[in-house]
């Protein structure tokens, strides 16, 4: 395996992990931010505030959204061992 090929395939590596966490993670980043700013403006400071909703919402991604991010990492798995049988 060459040094270029071995970068490549770290580079579609860490592009698959931003691909499968990333929406989970903003939409948990930006509903964290807006009830935060929420919890300043009101002063209410109820830890389940931010817990029920952020969670209500990462779910919400989940669910939408994890027939797509199971296709993309079947995807990336099969590139994989794919890739095995193609090394030299």
């Amino acid at each position: 395996m060459s040094i270029e090929y071995a970068i490549y395939m770290g580079q579609q590596t860490i592009w698959a992990c931003l691909t499968l966490a990333g929406p989970v993670l903003i939409t948990a980043l930006i509903v964290g931010t807006i009830i935060s700013i929420f919890q300043a403006v009101t002063q209410i400071q109820e830890m389940t505030l931010v817990f029920v909703p952020k969670i209500l919402s990462v779910f919400l991604v989940l669910a939408l959204a994890g027939g797509w991010m199971m296709n993309q990492a079947v995807s990336f798995g099969t590139q994989m061992f794919i890739s095995i049988g193609e090394m030299e």
